[in-house]
């Protein structure tokens, strides 16, 4: 294990080696990395004393297992120089015991502290820095890369390949390893080879690759006894590795593969047989599906439990002799239900244009297709395609394409259509609103594509937009649709009396809605838009009203009584029909409420407003309705 670290932070007051030992630090290999000594420097730069670098590291190349050294000189310094590798230091001074391949070397009272690596390794690629503490310098950070040649390339295979007549040749070769990955060529009879392929792999330390060429040779090229060289080379060896192959161009067995039983249904099972004739015998066999190793399989029979790929993935077995080796392969006659070969696509067509869905499935035996609209039972196609011809906006939905192998299993696919046409508005024609309040409007739109422009018009008005006076127009978006609202504020009657116009368009076409605005909340047509608040008010108002007159009136018949006493009885006709008119008020409320016109303008226009008694009171001290005959 390496010492622990301490960091000491510019706070802190000048450490010295003597005051290390106080501090608990080990004397020698502990990793330190120190602040800058605010102190020491003030006290150099005003003694006029401040040191620098004449040599500092660079930045350099090695070819791992050879010598480097990392220059650093400080004349005139005689204070702690610390080297740092990587943010880390290595140790104190001279002393760098944790790292035996690493020593401080030059003169030291010349200010020299040259780092001198013995024999470079990959764990030496980093960056370096030398370090002045009680002057508070570093130097310039210096990169040392180590070069790593690749291992002792390596052709799979080799060193002799057994070919058979007529079959071509593919070597692969790898050379591992290496600082920076290693270039492979092929090479024949002294000339190189072209056409090889490549790939690199990043080892796990983050810095080595290995590298991986493979070389196909057609079966016309191949000559018996010939030898094949796959060199490697690198900057850490420009000269190279190489390794070379022989091929034996050799005729393989014989083989015959058979499938029992077939047909078969699905997650059945199946037994492969691998026949072979070979001379000499065979030596080995090998199973594989689809180009993948099948390890559980040995010797010449393969049994297994059959799903729907071992109709398209054949199984192939290969048997090898000394001579050679011969592959063959075949797929087995699996019953299974509906997969899907081709996903259908949803699509977006122009009105009266043609929509073609396409849907492939594939099953064993022969399946069946069937094309149906949601919702509806009529078969449109049994096809792997279907057609609509001249499409109308009201095809747009949900299409089905069911798949059925009779007596092993279904399955299905659903897509959508979606027409583009001209705009379409559904919107209720007459919509509600308050005398006095604020009032909207609203155009429901639906529109594929989206609509170019919504436009309001009434009377000699037209607003797409924004506000213009008491109106506004806002158009907002939805899963369903666009919605447009012209919001009209301080409604008025004149409102009630308007057509309202909503026109949509896109490139398609346009379509027009008329609303019309009626007053909410009123029973007539002269209150139709009054709230249920203001007729409360209302209704409360005429009760008090007829409550006063009443009790008016029987004051005015008991003051008339009096008179009449005093007066012998005599009464003016005029006064007695304003008294009696009072006095059948209720009684006439009966034909007020057959007539709710009639009874609102005999209650505005017949009693004085609530909030002003005093009329009430004017007409019942009327002095003429008390007034005696001559």
């Amino acid at each position: 294990m390496r010492p622990s670290c301490l960091l000491l932070s510019p706070a802190q007051s000048n450490p010295t080696l003597s005051s290390l030992a106080e501090l608990g630090l080990p004397g020698r290999g502990c990793c330190l990395v120190l602040g800058f000594m605010y102190k020491e420097k003030y006290r150099r730069m005003t003694e006029g004393q401040a040191s620098s670098f004449t040599q500092q590291p660079q930045d350099q190349v090695v070819i791992a297992g050879q010598p480097v050294t990392l220059l650093c000189a400080i004349p005139e310094y005689n204070g702690i120089v610390l080297w740092i590798k990587d943010g880390l230091a290595l140790g104190v001074g001279r002393d760098l015991s944790s790292y035996p391949r690493y020593l401080v070397v030059g003169d030291h009272l010349s200010g020299q502290h040259h780092l001198k690596i013995l024999r470079a390794d990959l764990q030496d690629d980093a960056v370096y820095e030398c370090q002045a503490i009680q002057a508070a310098i570093r130097s310039r950070p210096a990169r040392l890369t180590v070069l790593v040649p690749p291992d002792d390339p390596v052709i799979m295979g080799g060193p002799i390949i057994s070919l058979r007549a007529g079959d071509p040749l593919n070597l692969t070769c790898h050379a591992d390893n290496a600082k920076p990955a290693a270039s492979i060529i092929w090479m024949r009879r002294g000339e190189v080879i072209n056409g090889a392929t490549y790939s690199k792999t990043l080892l796990r330390d983050g810095k080595r690759e290995s590298i991986m060429s493979t070389l196909f040779i057609a079966p016309s090229d191949i000559e018996n006894g010939e030898s094949i060289v796959c060199r490697a080379t690198n900057k850490a060896i420009p000269s190279g590795k190489e390794t070379s192959v022989t091929i034996d161009i050799q005729h393989p067995p014989l083989v015959n593969l058979s499938v029992e039983p077939q047909p078969v249904l699905e997650d059945n099972t199946v037994k492969f047989h691998c026949s072979a004739k070979a001379n000499p015998a065979v030596t080995q066999y090998r199973w594989a599906k689809k180009g993948q190793v099948i390890k559980e399989a040995s010797g010449d029979f393969y049994e297994t439990i059959v799903d729907h790929t071992f109709f398209f993935e054949p199984v192939s077995c290969e048997v090898t002799n000394a001579l050679g080796s011969t592959n063959i392969s075949r797929t087995v006659d699996v019953y299974f239900g509906p997969r899907m070969a081709t996903e259908p696509q949803s699509l977006l067509v122009d009105l009266g244009s043609d929509a073609v869905f396409n849907c492939a499935w594939t099953g064993n035996p022969s399946l069946t297709i069937v094309w149906m609209k949601r919702g509806s039972g009529v078969v449109l196609s049994n096809e792997n395609k279907l057609i609509l011809k001249s499409v109308r906006q009201e095809d747009a939905g949900k299409y089905v394409c069911r798949a059925v192998v009779p007596r092993v299993g279904a399955g299905e696919r659903e897509v959508t259509l979606t027409v583009n046409g001209p705009p379409i508005i559904s919107s209720t024609q007459t919509q509600h609103a308050l005398h006095g309040q604020k009032g909207q409007i609203k155009c429901f739109i639906r529109s594929t594509p989206p609509p170019d422009r919504i436009a309001w018009s009434w009377k000699e008005n037209v607003l797409e937009s924004g506000t213009s006076g008491r109106y506004t127009v806002e158009t907002v978006s939805t899963d369903e649709g666009v919605i447009s609202t012209l919001t009209i504020s301080n409604i008025v009657r004149a409102d009630f009396q308007t057509i309202y116009n909503c026109t949509a368009w896109n490139s398609f076409g346009s379509d027009t809605e008329i609303i019309r605005l009626k007053e909410q909340g009123g029973h007539c047509p002269g209150a139709a838009g009054e709230s249920v608040p203001m007729a409360v008010i209302i209704g409360v108002a005429v009760g008090a009203g007829v409550a006063f007159l009443v009790l008016m009136a029987t004051i005015v018949a008991f003051c008339c009584a009096r008179s009449q006493r005093n007066l012998k009885g005599v009464v003016s006709a005029k006064n007695d029909i304003r008294v009696e008119i009072v006095h059948k008020e209720p009684a006439s409320g009966r034909e007020a409420e057959e007539h709710p016109t009639i009874k609102q303008l005999m209650v505005s226009d017949s009693f004085p407003s609530p909030s002003d008694p005093s009329g009430l009171k004017v007409m019942v001290t009327n002095p003429d309705i008390c007034r005696s005959a001559p």
